[in-house]
């Protein structure tokens, strides 16, 4: 049994997570000031006595004897990160700083939530971890991508400057049951859309590609990366490989629902990436990982969630 603190804990990533460490039998202490994690997400294991929820914001020192960190604490939709984008680079950046300093006090192992942003628009396709990205550094967007690119600079800074056993991952378009149903992301925002028989909205041409995986996929993912030997700390890309273009998933999405909606066309956001898809070769080689749930079967179980919430 280990003692195991997850930051952003009651969020969509984050409680999934907590599932899956309280049944593998550990003690889990779950922070979150859920701007956008939620109780509900986490009342299935209040009364677990391996469980503790702590109300609290990473941008402000957390002290607890724990062995591992799972540093999930940000906001990661364009709705919630922009709304006050100066709160989402402190939490990318102090919450990584704080969560650091507490591994390195307890010599406990760290991993860091990055995210393929890093990657920005990218110019190179598949993305490898060796790209350094393509990104807009004072663009709308900047306070989630350039907040969690700064991490992984700290990361490897408090590796190299301070020997932190730290592991880092950088997380692909994820969806699954436990997301908030108007956070903004796209397989949501369809699944919603549909369910209610509204218009889907699709930004731009919806020639634009995504690769979408699915929740549990990236808990596996999570849980391998932190019980690898300490010299390899990544990055590593978790993600699904399989890409498909935005119509093609909201033409999906309109058939698993048997939905009579329609779909319309909007402007592009600034700043929206054209293509997204991950090169999960280190991950298949160092965690013998590789994705398991296909695009139709993870949206019937998002849609199976949604049913009850949607409208």
């Amino acid at each position: 049994m280990k003692r195991i603190l997850v930051s952003g804990g009651a969020g969509f990533i984050g409680s999934h997570l907590c599932t899956r460490l309280i049944n593998e039998g550990h003690d889990v202490i779950c922070l979150d000031n859920f701007f956008t994690g939620s109780k509900n997400n986490i009342i299935h294991l209040m009364d677990n006595h391996h469980f503790e929820l702590v109300r609290h914001d990473v941008t402000h020192p957390y002290t607890a004897e724990v062995d591992e960190i799972y540093n999930l604490a940000c906001p990661a939709s364009p709705i919630y990160y922009q709304y006050d984008a100066i709160q989402t680079a402190k939490t990318s950046v102090m919450g990584a700083i704080n969560m650091l300093g507490l591994a390195q006090r307890l010599n406990a192992r760290i991993l860091q939530a990055s995210t393929s942003e890093v990657y920005g628009d990218p110019i190179v396709h598949p993305q490898t971890e060796d790209y350094w990205g393509n990104v807009n550094p004072i663009g709308i967007r900047s306070c989630y991508d350039e907040g969690k690119r700064c991490a992984e600079t700290l990361f490897m800074d408090y590796h190299r400057q301070n020997k932190v056993r730290i592991k880092i991952i950088r997380i692909f378009n994820t969806y699954g049951p436990k997301m908030l149903p108007h956070d903004g992301r796209v397989v949501s925002n369809f699944v919603v859309q549909a369910l209610c028989n509204n218009d889907i909205t699709i930004y731009g041409s919806g020639e634009q590609t995504r690769s979408f995986q699915y929740i549990d996929d990236l808990i596996e993912g999570m849980v391998r990366m932190m019980n690898t030997d300490d010299d390899f700390v990544g990055p590593v890309n978790i993600g699904n490989p399989n890409e498909f273009s935005i119509l093609e998933l909201a033409e999906k999405v309109i058939r698993l629902t048997n939905s009579s909606s329609k779909i319309i066309f909007k402007p592009l956001p600034f700043d929206d990436p054209k293509q997204r898809q991950p090169d999960i070769s280190l991950a298949k080689e160092k965690l013998n990982w590789h994705p398991t749930v296909q695009l139709e079967e993870g949206l019937e179980n998002m849609i199976e969630y949604f049913k009850y919430i949607a409208c």
